[in-house]
């Protein structure tokens, strides 16, 4: 059961949609898939339920949130599984295709980000040994309730905070692969390579304390780069535009794998499809252009399955 990151610093990256489209695309490929939107914009989950839904979820304590607090107020280690619902509109138009696939979500919720404050708080202690041993256990928190789940579900996909948070760092900590997308400009190539650092240095920061400890029971991470996906692509004349290819070609010539497959731009499209719950991978298209996008986005798709050996290309 791979677990894939999608992450970027900077906001506005269509990191969402991204989210949404490969996570319903390799669920509509009869695989059963899980997504955890940890992002406090919660935009991922209002793109699978609406406001309402999200109100119960809310009232009744089943966010992701709520289950931080559990572990923050009284402490207790408890599973996720009861935070997991199967979004309706998503899952009908899965059935409708009849691939047998299954969509499902634990939702995020607007206090997250109070929550990743407050977490901090439990990286002290009186000596050097159990700041390590809280250490360990506030970034291992998420992967070891996700490795509960294993059998259930053939991927975990998480939408994280546009930040290194320790929000952030408990889903690369439960991660095996992470993608980076990105904008063709300036700001949101800007802080890519800080991104792999930061992983980089997490990885060998919590594996050298894993070490130190002897925690055997907990497996050390090496979270491996899929690579970087470039988003809102204006294309002319059937190639992106040239500023764009400029950012394209420094990018491939970095350290991180770039995909072949790009991401267009298109805001009527994309716009509309949280509110119906249906991303556009899955959505009736009329046109060329919406054509080429969900052809792009299959794509993407068969890149992630061969990246991770679990297709052929």
């Amino acid at each position: 059961m791979p677990v894939i990151s999608v992450m970027n610093y900077k906001g506005g990256v269509g990191k969402t949609t991204l989210s949404a489209n490969i996570a319903a695309g390799i669920g509509n490929r009869g695989k059963r898939v899980l997504v955890i939107d940890l992002d406090p914009q919660a935009n991922l989950t209002l793109s699978f339920v609406n406001i309402e839904e999200w109100k119960e979820l809310d009232q009744n304590a089943r966010t992701i949130k709520h289950w931080y607090d559990q572990y923050l107020d009284y402490n207790q280690d408890i599973s996720v599984k009861e935070l997991i619902i199967s979004p309706s509109s998503v899952n009908t138009r899965m059935n409708q295709q009849g691939h047998g696939g299954q969509l499902d979500l634990i939702c995020s919720h607007l206090e997250l980000v109070e929550v990743d404050m407050e977490l901090s708080s439990k990286l002290g202690g009186p000596n050097h040994r159990t700041i390590q041993n809280n250490y360990i256990n506030v970034l291992s928190r998420l992967c070891c309730k996700i490795n509960e789940l294993k059998k259930d579900y053939d991927m975990v996909i998480i939408d994280c905070p546009p930040n290194f948070n320790l929000i952030t760092q408990n889903a690369i900590v439960s991660s095996d692969f992470y993608i980076v997308p990105a904008k063709t400009d300036y700001l949101s190539t800007l802080g890519i390579h800080t991104l792999k650092k930061h992983v980089d240095s997490l990885k060998q920061k919590y594996n050298q304390t894993l070490q130190a400890l002897s925690r055997r029971k907990i497996p050390p991470i090496s979270p491996e780069p899929l690579g970087i996906i470039f988003t809102m692509v204006a294309y002319h004349g059937g190639i992106p535009i040239s500023a764009q290819r400029e950012y394209i070609s420094q990018l491939k010539r970095s350290e991180l794998p770039c995909f072949d497959h790009l991401l267009r731009e298109n805001k009527t499209l994309f716009a509309s499809a949280p509110e119906s719950g249906v991303p556009v991978i899955l959505k009736k298209t009329y046109n060329t252009q919406g054509e080429k996008i969900k052809s792009e986005i299959q794509g993407m798709i068969d890149e992630i399955l061969f990246s991770i050996g679990k297709g052929e290309g």
